[in-house]
Protein backbone atom coordinates (compact mmCIF):
# COMPACT_ATOMS: atom_id res chain seq x y z
CA UNK A 1 0.00 0.00 0.00
CA UNK A 2 1.63 3.42 -1.10
CA UNK A 3 2.17 5.92 1.49
CA UNK A 4 -0.28 8.04 0.02
CA UNK A 5 -2.92 5.89 0.18
CA UNK A 6 -2.12 5.58 4.01
CA UNK A 7 -2.41 9.41 4.05
CA UNK A 8 -5.58 9.54 2.63
CA UNK A 9 -7.12 6.93 4.57
CA UNK A 10 -5.83 8.40 8.22
CA UNK A 11 -7.12 11.99 6.75
CA UNK A 12 -10.48 11.01 5.67
CA UNK A 13 -11.05 7.79 8.05
CA UNK A 14 -14.02 5.39 6.91
CA UNK A 15 -17.04 5.53 8.70
CA UNK A 16 -17.61 3.19 11.68
CA UNK A 17 -20.24 1.11 9.84
CA UNK A 18 -18.25 0.05 6.86
CA UNK A 19 -16.93 -3.48 9.29
CA UNK A 20 -15.03 -5.01 6.00
CA UNK A 21 -12.68 -2.38 6.94
CA UNK A 22 -11.31 -3.95 9.73
CA UNK A 23 -10.73 -6.73 8.39
CA UNK A 24 -8.62 -5.71 5.60
CA UNK A 25 -5.11 -5.88 7.82
CA UNK A 26 -6.08 -9.56 8.44
CA UNK A 27 -3.03 -12.29 7.55
CA UNK A 28 -3.77 -14.78 4.88
CA UNK A 29 -4.33 -17.34 7.58
CA UNK A 30 -7.17 -15.85 8.56
CA UNK A 31 -8.37 -15.36 4.95
CA UNK A 32 -8.40 -18.98 4.65
CA UNK A 33 -9.66 -20.17 8.28
CA UNK A 34 -13.40 -20.84 8.25
CA UNK A 35 -13.92 -17.45 10.06
CA UNK A 36 -12.61 -15.68 7.25
CA UNK A 37 -14.06 -17.63 4.60
CA UNK A 38 -17.26 -16.74 6.31
CA UNK A 39 -16.70 -13.35 6.28
CA UNK A 40 -15.91 -13.02 2.57
CA UNK A 41 -19.08 -15.14 1.44
CA UNK A 42 -21.48 -12.77 3.83
CA UNK A 43 -20.10 -9.62 1.97
CA UNK A 44 -20.27 -11.81 -1.75
CA UNK A 45 -24.26 -12.09 -0.50
CA UNK A 46 -24.98 -8.54 0.07
CA UNK A 47 -23.82 -7.24 -3.80
CA UNK A 48 -25.94 -6.12 -5.58
CA UNK A 49 -27.08 -6.89 -9.42
CA UNK A 50 -25.09 -3.60 -10.54
CA UNK A 51 -22.11 -5.37 -8.59
CA UNK A 52 -22.00 -2.53 -5.84
CA UNK A 53 -22.75 -2.95 -1.71
CA UNK A 54 -25.50 -1.28 0.67
CA UNK A 55 -23.72 1.48 3.04
CA UNK A 56 -24.00 2.23 6.73
CA UNK A 57 -24.17 -1.33 7.26
CA UNK A 58 -21.74 -4.15 8.26
CA UNK A 59 -21.36 -6.82 4.99
CA UNK A 60 -19.49 -9.01 6.47
CA UNK A 61 -21.26 -9.61 9.48
CA UNK A 62 -24.07 -12.22 8.10
CA UNK A 63 -25.52 -13.33 5.18
CA UNK A 64 -28.30 -11.51 3.34
CA UNK A 65 -30.93 -13.63 3.29
CA UNK A 66 -33.81 -11.34 1.41
CA UNK A 67 -34.92 -10.80 -1.93
CA UNK A 68 -31.57 -9.74 -4.17
CA UNK A 69 -33.54 -7.71 -6.78
CA UNK A 70 -34.52 -5.20 -3.60
CA UNK A 71 -30.61 -4.86 -2.71
CA UNK A 72 -29.05 -1.54 -3.33
CA UNK A 73 -25.73 -1.08 -4.23
CA UNK A 74 -24.14 2.78 -3.53
CA UNK A 75 -20.98 4.42 -3.74
CA UNK A 76 -21.61 6.97 -0.64
CA UNK A 77 -20.07 6.81 2.52
CA UNK A 78 -16.84 4.55 0.90
CA UNK A 79 -19.09 1.87 0.24
CA UNK A 80 -18.21 -0.60 -2.53
CA UNK A 81 -14.84 -0.16 -2.61
CA UNK A 82 -13.65 -1.80 0.82
CA UNK A 83 -15.55 -4.52 -0.04
CA UNK A 84 -13.77 -5.13 -2.66
CA UNK A 85 -10.30 -4.56 -1.35
CA UNK A 86 -11.64 -7.05 0.89
CA UNK A 87 -12.66 -9.61 -1.43
CA UNK A 88 -8.73 -8.66 -3.39
CA UNK A 89 -7.45 -9.81 0.04
CA UNK A 90 -8.94 -12.84 -0.07
CA UNK A 91 -8.07 -13.86 -3.46
CA UNK A 92 -4.36 -13.06 -2.72
CA UNK A 93 -4.80 -15.99 -0.06
CA UNK A 94 -6.86 -18.24 -1.94
CA UNK A 95 -7.93 -19.58 -4.59
CA UNK A 96 -11.72 -18.08 -4.33
CA UNK A 97 -13.57 -18.13 -7.63
CA UNK A 98 -16.63 -16.37 -6.48
CA UNK A 99 -14.49 -13.78 -4.78
CA UNK A 100 -12.80 -13.38 -7.92
CA UNK A 101 -15.95 -13.17 -9.73
CA UNK A 102 -17.94 -10.59 -7.61
CA UNK A 103 -14.50 -8.41 -7.55
CA UNK A 104 -14.85 -7.74 -10.97
CA UNK A 105 -18.34 -7.28 -11.31
CA UNK A 106 -17.53 -4.61 -8.88
CA UNK A 107 -14.87 -2.91 -10.19
CA UNK A 108 -16.61 -3.02 -13.71
CA UNK A 109 -19.29 -1.22 -12.09
CA UNK A 110 -17.03 1.44 -10.90
CA UNK A 111 -15.94 2.02 -14.36
CA UNK A 112 -19.18 1.83 -16.42
CA UNK A 113 -20.98 4.31 -13.92
CA UNK A 114 -18.19 6.93 -14.30
CA UNK A 115 -19.56 10.03 -16.91
CA UNK A 116 -18.27 10.60 -20.27
CA UNK A 117 -16.96 14.20 -18.28
CA UNK A 118 -14.84 11.96 -15.94
CA UNK A 119 -16.95 12.75 -12.93
CA UNK A 120 -19.35 9.70 -10.89
CA UNK A 121 -22.89 10.01 -9.22
CA UNK A 122 -23.09 8.38 -5.82
CA UNK A 123 -24.00 5.26 -6.89
CA UNK A 124 -24.95 3.08 -10.05
CA UNK A 125 -28.36 3.96 -10.66
CA UNK A 126 -29.10 7.25 -9.51
CA UNK A 127 -32.23 9.45 -8.64
CA UNK A 128 -32.35 12.69 -8.24
CA UNK A 129 -29.69 14.84 -6.76
CA UNK A 130 -27.44 11.15 -6.47
CA UNK A 131 -26.96 11.83 -10.08
CA UNK A 132 -24.66 14.76 -9.51
CA UNK A 133 -20.89 14.62 -9.77
CA UNK A 134 -20.24 13.47 -6.15
CA UNK A 135 -18.11 14.84 -4.23
CA UNK A 136 -19.64 14.49 -0.69
CA UNK A 137 -18.36 12.53 1.72
CA UNK A 138 -15.64 12.12 -0.57
CA UNK A 139 -17.32 9.54 -2.69
CA UNK A 140 -15.64 10.14 -5.95
CA UNK A 141 -12.52 10.49 -4.20
CA UNK A 142 -12.52 7.01 -2.71
CA UNK A 143 -13.63 6.12 -6.13
CA UNK A 144 -10.57 7.52 -7.62
CA UNK A 145 -8.28 5.95 -4.79
CA UNK A 146 -9.31 2.44 -4.95
CA UNK A 147 -9.03 3.05 -8.66
CA UNK A 148 -5.24 4.02 -8.51
CA UNK A 149 -4.55 1.09 -6.43
CA UNK A 150 -5.84 -1.06 -8.76
CA UNK A 151 -4.01 0.36 -11.35
CA UNK A 152 -0.43 0.22 -9.96
CA UNK A 153 -0.57 -2.20 -6.70
CA UNK A 154 0.54 -5.50 -7.06
CA UNK A 155 -2.29 -7.06 -4.91
CA UNK A 156 -4.25 -6.64 -7.62
CA UNK A 157 -2.51 -8.83 -10.16
CA UNK A 158 -5.11 -11.31 -10.60
CA UNK A 159 -6.92 -8.17 -12.83
CA UNK A 160 -6.23 -8.65 -16.24
CA UNK A 161 -4.19 -6.07 -17.82
CA UNK A 162 -7.15 -4.61 -20.07
CA UNK A 163 -9.09 -3.55 -16.83
CA UNK A 164 -6.16 -2.33 -15.17
CA UNK A 165 -5.16 -0.19 -17.69
CA UNK A 166 -8.39 1.35 -17.95
CA UNK A 167 -8.94 1.63 -13.66
CA UNK A 168 -5.64 3.92 -14.61
CA UNK A 169 -7.67 5.46 -17.47
CA UNK A 170 -10.73 6.59 -15.75
CA UNK A 171 -8.34 8.49 -12.82
CA UNK A 172 -7.14 10.37 -15.53
CA UNK A 173 -10.28 11.15 -16.63
CA UNK A 174 -11.24 11.87 -12.73
CA UNK A 175 -8.80 14.60 -12.63
CA UNK A 176 -9.21 15.94 -15.75
CA UNK A 177 -13.17 16.14 -14.25
CA UNK A 178 -11.81 17.77 -10.95
CA UNK A 179 -10.28 20.46 -12.56
CA UNK A 180 -13.36 20.93 -14.86
CA UNK A 181 -15.25 21.29 -11.29
CA UNK A 182 -13.24 23.65 -9.60
CA UNK A 183 -15.06 26.74 -8.91
CA UNK A 184 -14.14 30.23 -10.54
CA UNK A 185 -15.64 33.23 -8.53
CA UNK A 186 -14.60 37.06 -10.32
CA UNK A 187 -11.71 35.28 -11.79
CA UNK A 188 -10.24 33.47 -9.23
CA UNK A 189 -10.35 29.84 -8.64
CA UNK A 190 -11.38 28.69 -5.24
CA UNK A 191 -12.27 25.21 -4.12
CA UNK A 192 -15.05 22.54 -5.18
CA UNK A 193 -19.13 21.95 -4.45
CA UNK A 194 -19.86 19.06 -2.45
CA UNK A 195 -22.14 18.05 -5.96
CA UNK A 196 -21.65 19.72 -9.20
CA UNK A 197 -23.96 19.43 -11.87
CA UNK A 198 -22.98 16.05 -14.35
CA UNK A 199 -23.63 18.24 -17.57
CA UNK A 200 -22.79 22.09 -16.48
CA UNK A 201 -20.01 20.94 -13.71
CA UNK A 202 -21.74 23.86 -12.04
CA UNK A 203 -22.31 23.63 -8.30
CA UNK A 204 -25.56 22.03 -7.03
CA UNK A 205 -27.75 20.94 -3.93
CA UNK A 206 -28.11 17.91 -2.89
CA UNK A 207 -30.56 17.20 0.44
CA UNK A 208 -32.56 20.67 1.35
CA UNK A 209 -30.24 21.65 3.84
CA UNK A 210 -26.86 21.06 1.33
CA UNK A 211 -26.63 24.22 -0.74
CA UNK A 212 -25.09 25.48 -4.12
CA UNK A 213 -21.72 26.38 -2.43
CA UNK A 214 -17.74 25.66 -1.65
CA UNK A 215 -17.13 22.66 0.86
CA UNK A 216 -14.82 23.19 3.61
CA UNK A 217 -15.13 19.71 3.72
CA UNK A 218 -15.29 17.78 0.72
CA UNK A 219 -12.55 20.25 -1.16
CA UNK A 220 -10.06 18.75 1.43
CA UNK A 221 -10.08 15.00 0.04
CA UNK A 222 -10.34 16.68 -3.71
CA UNK A 223 -7.10 18.61 -2.93
CA UNK A 224 -4.83 15.84 -0.96
CA UNK A 225 -5.38 13.43 -4.19
CA UNK A 226 -4.57 15.96 -6.76
CA UNK A 227 -1.10 16.70 -4.21
CA UNK A 228 -0.63 12.79 -4.45
CA UNK A 229 0.08 13.04 -7.94
CA UNK A 230 3.57 12.11 -9.96
CA UNK A 231 4.03 14.58 -12.32
CA UNK A 232 0.64 16.86 -12.52
CA UNK A 233 -0.34 19.04 -14.85
CA UNK A 234 0.29 22.54 -14.70
CA UNK A 235 -3.49 22.37 -14.41
CA UNK A 236 -3.33 20.06 -11.77
CA UNK A 237 -0.59 22.18 -10.31
CA UNK A 238 -2.35 25.76 -10.62
CA UNK A 239 -5.85 24.09 -8.97
CA UNK A 240 -3.54 23.19 -5.97
CA UNK A 241 -2.62 26.12 -5.22
CA UNK A 242 -5.27 27.90 -5.67
CA UNK A 243 -7.47 25.68 -3.33
CA UNK A 244 -4.03 25.90 -0.53
CA UNK A 245 -4.83 29.79 -0.75
CA UNK A 246 -8.49 29.54 -0.57
CA UNK A 247 -8.11 27.64 2.95
CA UNK A 248 -5.89 30.12 4.26
CA UNK A 249 -8.05 32.82 3.30
CA UNK A 250 -11.48 31.26 4.39
CA UNK A 251 -10.78 29.98 7.97
CA UNK A 252 -12.12 31.49 10.70
CA UNK A 253 -10.69 32.54 13.61
CA UNK A 254 -11.26 33.69 16.93
CA UNK A 255 -13.88 31.54 17.92
CA UNK A 256 -14.06 27.71 19.87
CA UNK A 257 -16.92 25.34 19.58
CA UNK A 258 -18.17 24.20 22.59
CA UNK A 259 -21.53 21.61 23.54
CA UNK A 260 -23.32 23.51 26.19
CA UNK A 261 -25.86 21.04 27.62
CA UNK A 262 -25.70 19.18 24.53
CA UNK A 263 -26.16 22.32 21.83
CA UNK A 264 -23.57 23.54 19.90
CA UNK A 265 -22.21 26.79 20.98
CA UNK A 266 -19.97 29.36 19.04
CA UNK A 267 -17.93 30.61 21.69
CA UNK A 268 -15.75 34.02 21.33
CA UNK A 269 -12.01 32.83 22.15
CA UNK A 270 -8.71 34.46 20.41
CA UNK A 271 -6.56 31.94 21.68
CA UNK A 272 -8.10 29.29 19.94
CA UNK A 273 -7.19 27.81 16.30
CA UNK A 274 -8.59 28.31 13.17
CA UNK A 275 -11.59 26.21 12.40
CA UNK A 276 -13.67 25.83 8.85
CA UNK A 277 -17.30 26.19 7.74
CA UNK A 278 -18.63 23.36 5.88
CA UNK A 279 -20.19 25.66 3.54
CA UNK A 280 -19.19 29.25 2.15
CA UNK A 281 -21.65 31.13 0.14
CA UNK A 282 -20.56 31.31 -3.45
CA UNK A 283 -20.54 35.33 -3.98
CA UNK A 284 -19.65 36.35 -0.76
CA UNK A 285 -17.20 33.89 0.66
CA UNK A 286 -19.68 33.69 4.06
CA UNK A 287 -20.05 30.67 6.08
CA UNK A 288 -23.81 29.31 5.52
CA UNK A 289 -26.15 27.25 7.51
CA UNK A 290 -29.41 26.04 6.87
CA UNK A 291 -32.23 23.51 8.51
CA UNK A 292 -34.71 21.28 7.15
CA UNK A 293 -36.57 24.41 5.80
CA UNK A 294 -33.84 25.32 3.58
CA UNK A 295 -33.51 28.71 3.71
CA UNK A 296 -29.83 29.64 4.32
CA UNK A 297 -28.63 31.75 7.12
CA UNK A 298 -25.25 33.21 8.60
CA UNK A 299 -25.58 32.28 12.07
CA UNK A 300 -25.48 28.63 13.18
CA UNK A 301 -27.83 29.71 15.96
CA UNK A 302 -30.94 30.66 13.85
CA UNK A 303 -31.19 26.91 12.57
CA UNK A 304 -33.38 24.12 14.79
CA UNK A 305 -31.36 22.22 17.59
CA UNK A 306 -31.94 18.97 15.10
CA UNK A 307 -29.60 19.99 12.56
CA UNK A 308 -27.06 22.27 14.19
CA UNK A 309 -26.51 19.45 16.77
CA UNK A 310 -26.52 16.68 13.66
CA UNK A 311 -24.77 17.73 11.27
CA UNK A 312 -21.28 18.79 10.56
CA UNK A 313 -21.30 22.20 10.03
CA UNK A 314 -17.41 23.26 11.58
CA UNK A 315 -13.54 21.47 11.42
CA UNK A 316 -10.56 21.75 11.50
CA UNK A 317 -10.57 20.58 7.83
CA UNK A 318 -7.79 23.05 6.81
CA UNK A 319 -5.07 21.95 8.96
CA UNK A 320 -5.63 18.85 6.90
CA UNK A 321 -4.93 20.19 3.36
CA UNK A 322 -1.64 22.08 5.25
CA UNK A 323 -0.78 18.76 6.26
CA UNK A 324 -0.92 17.58 2.35
CA UNK A 325 0.68 20.27 1.01
CA UNK A 326 4.23 19.52 3.33
CA UNK A 327 3.72 16.40 2.07
CA UNK A 328 3.94 17.31 -1.49
CA UNK A 329 6.49 16.32 -3.64
CA UNK A 330 6.21 18.55 -6.41
CA UNK A 331 5.35 21.90 -4.84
Amino acid sequence: MSRWLVALLLAFPVLAHAAPKDDLKKPAEWFRSDVGRERVANVISWQDANGAWPKNRDNSAEAYQGDPAKLQGTFDNRATVNELRLLARALAATDNAAAREAFLKGLRCILQAQYENGGWPQSPEPRGYAQHITFNDDTMIGLMTFLREVHEDKLYAFVQAELRNQAGAAVDRGVECIVNCQVRIDGRLTVWCAQHDRDSLAPAGARVYEHPSLSGFESVGIACFLMSLDEPSDDVQRAVREAVEWFRDSQITGVRLEKVDGDLKVIKDKSAKPIWARFYELDTNRPIFSGRDGVIRYNIAEIEPERRNGYAWYGNWGEKVEACWDRCEWK
